[in-house]
């Protein structure tokens, strides 16, 4: 977990967020070993900024990896652990297996350890169009 814990505050430094000063970092242990980084992105149109956990996440799938690949997802903010927000919840139910460990964390490193399913229950998903 310190690999990981190393990498999120990497990119919790490449943060831009100029509006709320609110930098997050996170890192994504894929089953192969590799590391992938995402930092919040700021837009004075605050709808199109993006999170450091999606950013993340969508590096991810457009290097080729999938759900399966995805072993953690480690989250990093100053204050308390960062948490993802709803938008980030439900890209995580989305992208990642339920059963996929998300770890909250901050620059004090305390921790608080998750899966998925825990932080989105009762989600929609793709499976709830099919019943239309």
């Amino acid at each position: 977990m310190e690999k990981l814990y190393e990498e999120a505050l990497k990119a919790y430094h490449n943060s831009y967020s100029p509006y709320s000063r609110y930098k997050v970092g996170a890192s994504i242990l894929l089953s192969d070993g590799k590391i992938i980084n995402g930092c919040n992105v700021e837009n004075a149109s605050y709808g199109l900024t993006n999170c450091a956990e999606r950013t993340a996440l969508f590096y991810a799938f457009s290097q080729g990896y999938r759900k399966e690949d995805i072993k953690k997802l480690l989250v990093i903010a100053d204050g308390r652990p960062a948490s993802p927000c709803g938008a980030c919840r439900q890209v995580l139910v989305e992208l990642m297996n339920p059963d996929a460990e998300v770890i909250l964390t901050n620059l004090n490193k305390e921790v608080k350890i998750l899966k998925v399913k825990e932080l989105l229950p009762y989600y929609f998903s793709g499976e709830d169009l099919n019943e239309l």
